[in-house]
């Protein structure tokens, strides 16, 4: 299997890493370490290995060359910047130093008092040298990054640069607009080749080029490799994560070129099996692995789940509105802390990385709408410890919106919220909202929209017992559990591999047997 980011977080990686394992089949996981050092544990009976990527390729040529006519003044690209900034600093801790040492002398009484002047009038001078010095680096460091951040690739040149490379060289474009996706064969394809799989699992857009040049590979060497893409996401629908004109067109082209070479396809709802089937004209939609939540992946000794009342210090008559997830501006929580001054006594729960940048603003947002003691930014706990983490909130929210991916699917957390029995408050994306109106467990707002949100969240409270209610429909949460989407996934790998007879139960008892699981591993940010 393979993946581009360091598995933990990604709970679908996750899951069905371990699944395929748990089935009996024999699963490395390839994931991109996020330093130089190449890291192991186990994930189940699977093997988790983190590969180091260095990404040279990713920098564009520009980045390599001065602007002189714009920012004359700019420090050349190559670390120069760095180091005399650093150079400064370091000089000006000497002169502290000196300084101090001189005050010493001085109270000692080992200098004359003209000598101690002249010394003294000699370390101001040097000290105000050394930040004048220092300014002129900033100076030149700041124009320097003007230079790094002027270039967005949306200027008519660029906008010509990508049209000519795709008419020239059609999904073969790619290599010129967006280089950067070697990095991930250069760092992935040696080891794939030397593992000499008979299945490859790619999940989502970029390891999909990597897996089919690996089956490519064995195919010349007389090997039989069965390719599976994992589209966890349609690409037309992302919003670009650069934000220039190249991005998309580049791999856009990329996914066409090598969709043709998988052997099967896999996603996370029947809209975007659709989407994906007229897209690449598919022979058949997609096989559909729902993104269910997997409790019973939680390890057998693992210590009870933390409560999210005791972590926010709630009581349990204290209303909690719960988000889990991705923390970003198209997630929609500006749309839960703008809403706070207007529902009184009504407390927030964040649960995501509370380190991003994103996060620090919503808090500042909320200290200065003067509800800062309402809302509560809690870090991820372990995806098989999710839903009863969530269980003692009263509602779970999904303010998403509406960009193309949002509509089409329904997201991790819904299914999590549904099995901690939450009712929902959601957002008017087609999907979920759609299948909240049909069940009965929520109510739907329309997106970014603070009013109709504050309305929605008042039905919910006034009755929460009415929304709940519909989790007793028979049938309803056991379709939405990750045990049937993991035969799913076993019926397609036995298929591919038809004639690889039955795999190998592993025997946890016999010598080189998995080491338990990685505590750390942390849950869904999908």
């Amino acid at each position: 299997m393979l993946v581009d980011n360091r598995v933990e977080g990604d709970s679908r990686v996750q899951k069905i890493a371990r699944s395929a394992a748990e089935a009996g089949w024999d699963v490395t996981l390839l994931g991109r370490s996020p330093d130089e050092v190449e890291r192991r544990w186990q994930l189940g009976v699977a093997e988790v290995r983190l590969l180091p990527m260095p990404n040279p390729l990713d920098r564009r040529r520009h980045e390599f060359r001065r602007s002189w006519l714009r920012w004359p003044l700019a420090y050349r690209p190559g670390g120069i910047a760095e180091h005399r900034a650093h150079w400064v600093r370091a000089w000006q801790a000497d002169l502290t130093v000196r300084a101090a040492l001189l005050e010493q002398r001085a109270r000692a009484g080992e200098l004359d008092p003209g000598r101690l002047r002249r010394a003294r009038r000699g370390l101001r001078l040097r000290a105000t040298v050394a930040r004048l010095v220092g300014r002129w680096v900033w100076l030149r460091t700041k124009m320097l990054n003007r230079v790094r951040s002027g270039r967005k690739f949306r200027n008519p040149w660029d906008r010509a640069y990508t049209l000519f490379w795709q008419v020239v060289q059609g999904d073969r474009a790619w290599r010129r607009l967006e280089p950067g996706l070697w990095d991930y064969e250069l760092a992935y394809g040696p080891e794939i080749d030397r593992l000499r799989p008979d299945l490859i699992h790619a999940h989502d857009f970029r390891m999909l080029g990597v897996g089919a040049r690996a089956k490519i590979r064995a195919a010349g060497q007389g090997r039989r490799v069965a390719l599976v893409w994992d589209a966890h996401e349609f690409l037309p629908g992302i919003k670009p994560w650069r934000d220039h004109a190249r991005w998309l067109p580049a791999h856009r082209a990329h996914e066409r070129e090598y969709t043709p070479h998988a052997d099967a396809v896999l996603t996370v709802s029947n809209d975007l099996a659709e989407l994906l089937r007229r897209e690449h004209r598919l022979p058949a939609p997609p096989a559909v692995l729902l993104n269910a939540p997997a409790a019973e992946h939680g390890p057998v000794d693992d210590a009870p789940p933390p409560e999210i009342r005791a972590e926010c210090g709630l009581d349990a008559d204290v209303p909690l509105l719960v988000y889990s997830g991705a923390a970003a501006p198209q997630r929609g929580l500006d749309t839960l802390v703008d809403a706070l001054p207007r529902l009184p006594g009504v407390h927030v729960a964040l649960v995501v990385n509370p380190a991003l940048r994103y996060v620090e603003q919503l808090a500042a947002r909320a200290a200065r709408a003067g509800v800062a003691d309402r809302l509560h930014v809690l870090p991820y706990v372990p995806h098989w410890q999710v839903v009863p983490f969530l269980s003692d909130a009263d509602v779970g929210v999904i303010p998403i919106h509406r960009w193309p991916n949002h509509e089409i699917a329904l997201i991790t957390k819904f299914f999590e919220y549904s099995h901690a029995r939450l009712p929902l408050v959601v957002s008017d994306v087609r999907t979920m909202a759609a299948t909240v109106r049909e069940t009965g467990q929520g109510e739907v707002f329309r997106a970014a929209d603070v009013d109709d949100f504050v309305r929605a969240v008042g039905a919910v409270l006034a009755d929460p017992a009415r929304y709940r209610a519909a989790y007793d429909r028979p049938g309803l949460l056991e379709s939405w559990t990750w045990r049937a989407q993991a035969e799913v996934l076993d019926g397609v790998y036995h298929r591919l591999l038809a004639d690889a007879g039955p795999p190998p139960t592993p025997d946890p008892a016999t010598p080189g047997a998995p080491l338990p699981d990685r505590p750390t591993a942390q849950g869904a940010i999908r």
